[in-house]
């Protein structure tokens, strides 16, 4: 029966995956395997004593590999279009593997949402809807560039100011999520976001196993011992039917669904869908219209081994929403306590980013990231083409790889145009005529030296580095874990004593220690005569 059932698992398994065309990790039957309780960090050893990791990756952990951006001529394009991204699971989740002892897959890597895990310390912009934070300087890691920094700063709300919400939290608790690191941390998760909720929310709770109920019915956040009670009754049962959860989910979110209020879907679980789902794309277009009608998704992460990362994020993506993964307590806290309003309340929907760089000034550039958030140019000024939103508080950093043509472009007044068009999350869908913001980049913000651009900035490199190194990026190929060391070592001080940015050293040496793959690139031609504008795209 258990051998049945595990072989079931793997076939449905792989047929959401080849829906969604996914590129697995492994397609062999999932392994069982112990795990570690949900300290701040797994022990390694516990870890290493369960399943190869890279060679065969253990336990199927799916992903997509997205490529690598190509470095642009702007004689052939000079536009570069894109939506953004507030995620941050895949930092999260290649922190969980390194802190357990291995090297995270090359295509769980997206160097967005590692950049956008971190702090820049950009100001608050007050009425306006975000602002805008830009700086230039000198590559240290491909000669003749400079790195462009582009972040974004959406205008924050005060908890005691932010709008009234309805909160629908679909609860895997399938067979696969009776772990500690799954439904425990779940369980702990949605207690610690309770005592942020105040009189003016609901919560809701439906779980879905083999089929879907509600376990919770729409309930002011006051009532905490009926919540805490629902919450402490969750146990797992059955197999995994997504889909029947987040259809029951969106139906009680839109029945409670009022003007001058959020409502919002928040799922919990591995990413392993085994039973309900058989047309992937008919799941999609339900979240896409539930969202049009200002429902939206955000999906959590929780589990390493039969994870599905590619659905995870998928959903959230036509759901309007924002992904991320749980691996500790503390990530819990960050995502349901310090971050809840920015998670919560829309400051912008449909956000897109495009930057014209003036030919005469730019020669090439390569955006650093976004692959799968890329758009067309004309996808720009067209309102019916979806994007990327943005919560209160919420930043977006994006960095960029510029040539300029030489010394003396420099001295022109500007080098690009950046626009940015978004809808404001108020007004009604069928009149949702987008704003637009347009900004001149002088050359004036460019730098003379890696060590004259600030703190923040200087950070935003090391940390698209580090991710650049871990998904083999050729760009980054004369990167070395020491160099990237010594760039930390020459942050701020103030930066390094941070948690986070410390935490970054801390993974930066492990994945020194633990990276044995050796020089992909060895035969390229070195990297004083190397050519570095005609380069073959990476995939």
């Amino acid at each position: 029966m258990k051998a049945t059932m595990m072989k079931r698992l793997a076939e449905a398994t792989l047929a959401v995956a080849l829906a969604l065309g996914v590129s697995c990790s492994s397609m062999s039957p999932p392994t069982h395997y112990r795990v570690a309780q949900p300290a701040e960090q797994a022990p390694p050893e516990e870890f290493s004593k369960l399943a190869v990791v890279n060679g065969k990756p253990f336990a199927d952990m799916y992903f997509k590999n997205y490529g690598v951006n190509p470095t642009i001529d702007t004689e052939e394009e000079n536009v570069s279009t894109f939506s953004v991204d507030v995620d941050t699971a895949s930092y999260t989740l290649a922190r969980s593997y390194l802190s357990r002892g291995v090297l995270p897959e090359e295509e769980a890597i997206r160097v967005e949402e590692f950049i956008n895990a971190f702090k820049y310390d950009y100001p608050d912009p007050g009425s306006a809807p975000f602002g805008v934070q830009v700086e230039a300087f000198p590559s240290p890691s491909r000669r003749g560039y400079h790195v462009l920094h582009v972040g974004l700063k959406g205008r924050e709300v005060r908890a005691s100011e932010r709008l009234p919400t309805n909160l629908v939290f679909t609860i895997d608790v399938s067979g696969s999520m009776a772990r500690e690191d799954r439904l425990g941390l779940v369980k702990q998760s949605l207690a610690m976001l309770v005592e942020q909720l105040d009189s003016r929310d609901t919560l809701s709770i439906v779980v879905y196993g083999d089929s879907a109920r509600t376990v919770l019915e729409p309930t002011r956040a006051t009532a905490r011992s009926s919540i805490v009670s629902a919450i402490e009754s969750l146990k797992p049962e059955g197999s995994t039917n997504v889909q029947a959860g987040l259809e029951m989910a969106y139906a009680i979110a839109a029945s409670q669904a009022r003007e001058g209020s959020v409502s919002r879907v928040i799922l919990c679980s591995d990413g392993v869908a085994n039973n309900g789902i058989t047309d992937a794309d008919s799941i999609f277009d339900s979240i896409k219209e539930y969202a049009r009608r200002g429902v939206r998704l955000t999906t959590v992460g929780f589990g390493m081994g039969n994870y599905n990362d590619v659905l995870m994020e998928r959903l959230a993506q036509v759901g309007d929403g924002q992904y991320a993964y749980v691996d500790r307590l503390s990530e819990a806290k960050r995502l349901f306590v310090e971050q809840l309003t920015g998670t919560l309340q829309l400051i912008a929907r449909d956000v897109k980013v495009q930057l014209e760089f003036d030919k005469a000034v730019v020669s090439r550039y390569r955006l650093i990231g976004f692959e799968n958030r890329l758009l067309n140019k004309e996808d720009f000024a067209n309102d019916k083409v979806d994007a990327g939103d943005i919560g209160a508080g919420h930043t977006v950093t994006a960095l960029y790889e510029v040539k300029f043509r030489d010394a003396k472009a420099l001295e022109a007044p500007a080098f690009a145009t950046l626009r940015i068009r978004y809808k404001d999350p108020d007004t009604k869908l069928e009149a949702g005529a987008s704003q637009k913001v347009e900004k001149s980049l002088p050359t004036a913000m460019v730098r003379q030296s890696l060590e004259a651009a600030s703190g923040p900035t200087q950070l935003s490199l090391a940390v698209a580095l580090f991710a650049e190194k871990l998904r083999g990026s050729y760009w980054a190929r004369t990167v070395k874990y020491e160099d990237l060391l010594k760039l930390w070592g020459q942050l701020p001080e103030r930066l390094r004593e941070r948690e986070e940015v410390t935490e970054l050293r801390q993974l930066i040496k492990q994945a020194q220690s633990y990276d044995k793959r050796g020089d992909r690139f060895e035969k390229a031609a070195p990297v004083e005569t190397m050519d570095f504008d005609h380069v073959p795209v990476v995939r």
